[in-house]
């Protein structure tokens, strides 16, 4: 699991730039949108921004609560790293968010993680 500054991770009124820099500097293909307690309020990802390219060409403006996928994936700190990766693959995703029990972010998991673990 990644943790603490590994995490990407903005705020709800962040642009959709920061939040494109964001993906890009910490490399797991998405990022979380946090309000200002740390409560999970989205997740936009990789496939999210392919199929906001199909439908626009237009970005100038856009926040990342625009475009955001609301209520994302989430796993609890004491789930086992095969939870993870059943809940990954039955929804088809490659990030999972990991929150505690009032939805405040505690970490990430890529599949890529669990490859590296030997999970999967």
């Amino acid at each position: 699991m990644r943790t603490g500054d590994a995490i990407p991770r903005i705020g709800e009124t962040a642009s959709f730039t920061d939040a494109l820099l964001e993906i890009s500097r910490k490399g797991m293909g998405m990022v979380a949108i946090c309000d200002d307690s740390a409560r999970i309020a989205g997740i936009f990802t990789d496939g999210d921004l392919r199929r906001l390219l199909e439908r626009s060409g237009d970005f100038k403006g856009l926040s990342i609560a625009d475009v955001m996928h609301r209520n994302p994936r989430t796993i609890l700190p004491d789930a086992l790293a095969v939870e993870a990766a059943e809940i990954m693959d039955r929804f088809r995703i490659t990030q999972v968010l990991v929150c505690d029990v009032e939805g405040v972010l505690l970490g990430a998991l890529h599949t890529h993680d669990l490859m590296r673990a030997k999970v999967i």
